[in-house]
């Protein structure tokens, strides 16, 4: 049945267990794509690159002069947020901008759930 909601490409979840372990030998970027409100009462995990929501567009985009170097096209990334909503939107951008491999962590709870460090 097809989903009338979503639109774009199909993101990937990650466990969080997966993205704990690949952060850890730096094969997988993680970005926090909350304001910086969110990311000064909750933390953020560790390793993460924040880059809000607000700018993202801009930070995401190959082309763009603004873009973040964290980002590369050809590594694999994963995107988190409060609940997962806005990191799935954000994820899918970054598909149609030409990234290979893009997954939708969730929330940052997930990953402190699964163990995750949260500074």
């Amino acid at each position: 049945m097809l989903n009338m909601f979503q639109s774009g490409p199909k993101v990937a979840r990650i466990a969080p267990q997966d993205a704990i372990a690949k952060v850890a030998d730096e094969t997988l970027t993680l970005v926090d794509i909350r304001d910086p409100a969110e990311r000064a009462m909750s933390g953020m995990a560790k390793g993460a690159v924040a880059i809000p929501l607000s700018t993202f567009q801009m930070k995401a985009d190959p082309r763009s002069p603004e873009h973040h170097e964290a980002l590369k096209t050809d590594k694999p990334i994963a995107l988190y947020c409060a609940s997962g909503a806005r990191s799935q939107m954000a994820a899918q951008a970054m598909l149609q901008m030409g990234y290979t491999e893009v997954y939708n962590l969730g929330g940052l709870q997930d990953w402190a759930r699964a163990g995750g460090e949260v500074s």
